[in-house]
């Protein structure tokens, strides 16, 4: 499924059209039709080989696309070199150059572009109080934390204050704690600064967290471009309910048993009850409000704040629940191990899912 714009955009700060990117035998970008409006945090989102690095690199200049167009407020620069784009880039390794201060990283594009001393020291001393490193710029590099160097890197990039930034999995090299901070500061600091983010990552969690909207990529297509709040709720494919976050997949007889109708659909662990085999409960596709199933207990895994069951249903299949751990404790959690339950879920949070590409039963981007 190629992806299609989505709403009233305003004048778009990029547009794509038709691009495709071939080597060899290989459609690394396979004929996408894209736009991204001014001001957006815009993130495309995909596993490694989904295309996306590849059509950023597109938009920057550093590959040349086999067919199609990229237009960039509303100017074809298919054909242009990069340094003739209004674009700038940040990378997962930074490239800092290691015998310069910070400062003088932070200048080093404007000092590229001729401008004079005076200014370019003061435009990179306004870039480096944006991202809250007034005080560093007499340090070097490797003085400063993962952290501080990848806002050193955005300071570069923005001191040429560009239309657009392009972000290339700029929060791959850093912790898992870091890479949390740093996701809201970068989203803060886009909407400080008002321009175009175009953010290339593979963790899902790290897209739904920062972005205005979406591109999930598949085999150098588009399957869906939505908010985070609908790609999540309403994906329109198999392979966006699998990638982004976790989803089970009903299918075939098992469907038109807990269902009540043939086709693909999707529900979310986290909106399936686990019930006791004693409980009451609706029988499957009993009503058109709530589901049923009943099925054994065939692992846990206790995650502290909630906890995973993973359930054999008696009608074939399986289906992963999630469950806060609002006042059960471990040892509660562990005896449903091998127990009979009853899961329900409401019929309003199934999703119907179609389209392209593989999926797995349950996938966590």
């Amino acid at each position: 499924m190629s992806s299609q714009p989505v709403g009233d955009l305003g004048s778009p700060a990029v547009s794509l059209r038709g691009l495709r990117k071939s080597f060899g035998a290989v459609n690394a970008v396979d004929g996408i039709d894209l736009d991204i409006a001014d001001g957006e945090f815009f993130s495309m989102l995909g596993p490694s080989g989904s295309g996306k690095t590849t059509v950023l690199r597109l938009v920057a200049g550093f590959e040349s696309p086999t067919a199609g167009a990229v237009v960039l407020g509303g100017r074809d620069v298919t054909r242009e070199p990069p340094f003739a784009r209004d674009v700038n880039t940040v990378f997962q390794d930074y490239a800092l150059f290691p015998h310069m201060s910070v400062l003088e990283n932070v200048e080093y594009g404007l000092r590229v572009k001729k401008v004079g001393r005076a200014e370019r020291r003061t435009r990179a001393q306004e870039a480096l109080e944006t991202v809250r490193l007034g005080e560093y710029g007499v340090r070097r590099p490797h003085e400063l934390s993962g952290g501080q160097r990848q806002r050193v890197a955005l300071a570069r990039a923005l001191v040429n204050r560009p239309k657009v930034l392009l972000l290339d999995e700029p929060l791959g090299a850093l912790d898992l704690k870091l890479r949390r901070e740093m996701q809201i500061e970068l989203k803060q600091l886009q909407r400080e600064v008002g321009i175009t983010f175009v953010f290339v990552t593979h963790d899902q969690e790290e897209a739904l967290t920062m972005s205005d909207r979406i591109a999930v990529f598949n085999s150098g297509r588009i399957e869906q471009v939505a908010t985070p709040v609908e790609l999540y709720e309403r994906p329109e494919t198999s392979f966006v309910a699998g990638f982004v976050g976790t989803s089970n997949l009903l299918e075939g007889e098992v469907a038109e048993q807990l269902i009540g109708e043939r086709g693909t659909f999707g529900i979310r662990p986290e909106k399936i009850r686990l019930r006791e085999a004693g409980e009451p409960a609706p029988t499957p596709a009993s009503n058109g409000h709530e589901c049923a199933a009943k099925g054994t207990v065939r692992e846990v895994v206790y995650l502290g704040s909630a906890t995973h069951s993973v359930v054999d249903l008696d009608v074939g299949g399986r289906l992963t629940v999630l469950q806060q751990n609002l006042e059960s404790s471990m040892d509660h959690a562990l005896a449903y191990r091998g127990e009979d339950v009853i899961l329900t879920w409401q019929r309003v949070h199934v999703v119907t899912l179609g389209g392209p590409g593989p999926a797995t039963e349950q996938h966590t981007g």
